[in-house]
């Protein structure tokens, strides 16, 4: 059974900060469903996603949505050089004060929506994310980072599960499509472990994943963003039928550029989709 009690212990050997239920008690911290919140109490969990981060000492890292402050306590006991906390409920940016007041000045809380910021511009590199994500704006937030992926170490976030299940999906798959594509072209993605719904406080609808991405050092193959984006929405938005039908309209050479007119976009590689991309964009 876990514990939200925090293990930070003041001169004395007594806990410096109270445990989670009695901050969200004291600060009125009911989840609200429009802000995707479900908070993560135990700091045993809390504990074992900052390790997933890898070692953090002399990391600057961001986290979005930290609620009650359940895991921005253990980044921070995991000797992050600073954790900058990204927050749009001004309940959490309260309660997160006292957590500052304890840790100043490695810790800073910004009010904010995070859809909104560019968050490299928060802190100077060595800089990593991680996050459990509102899940109302996860997959969003994870498309803006993708688009600027170099300014970041890695991401370690949590996601609903099906949705971690698509980004790690290979080709053949269900579960292969669009968002596989653009985070597999751009980062080595890894599903670390799943989290129970019973986890958190409240209970969400399903289960969730931990996933760690760390940017390639060049992308799987060359291809422009807005291009590859196209390609794939025409590929996926007629998943079942030939690769030559979904993409009739884009006019292409498929068999000039290796892919069989008729596999089917889930059969179809990153690099292929790259490729067909690459020859789209000769034509536009």
């Amino acid at each position: 059974m876990g514990s939200d009690r925090d293990p930070t212990l003041d001169a004395g050997g007594h806990a410096s900060l109270p445990p989670l239920r009695e901050v969200i008690r004291q600060h009125g911290l009911s989840a609200r469903h429009g802000l995707g919140q479900h908070f993560l109490l135990d700091l045993n969990l809390t504990a074992r996603i900052a390790r997933t981060a890898g070692h953090l000492s002399g990391i600057n890292v961001i986290e979005v949505g930290p609620g009650p402050g359940g895991l921005t306590r253990a980044l921070l006991e995991a000797d992050a050089a600073m954790v900058c906390a990204v927050e749009r409920d001004p309940r959490c940016v309260a309660a997160l004060a006292e957590v500052a007041a304890v840790h100043a000045p490695r810790l800073q809380v910004i009010q904010g929506d995070a859809m909104e910021m560019n968050l490299a511009a928060l802190v100077p590199p060595p800089r990593r994310i991680v996050a459990n994500l509102p899940y109302n704006i996860a997959t969003p937030l994870l498309i803006g980072w993708l688009k600027q992926i170099d300014d970041f170490d890695s991401l370690t976030l949590m996601f609903q599960r099906e949705v971690a299940e698509r980004m790690t999906a290979a080709p053949g798959g269900k579960d292969y499509g669009r968002l596989s594509i653009i985070v597999q072209w751009l980062c080595e993605v890894a599903h670390q472990f799943n989290v129970s719904r019973e986890a958190f406080t409240p209970p969400p609808k399903v289960a969730s994943s931990v996933v760690t991405l760390t940017p390639r050092p060049e992308p799987l193959a060359p291809a422009r963003w807005e291009v590859l984006e196209k390609v794939t929405a025409s590929a996926f938005g007629q998943r079942r039928k030939m690769i030559r039908s979904s993409l009739k309209a884009l006019n292409l050479d498929l068999e000039g550029v290796g892919v069989d007119p008729t596999a089917r976009a889930e059969d179809l590689t990153v690099e292929q989709f790259c490729a067909l991309a690459r020859a789209y964009a000769e034509k536009i």
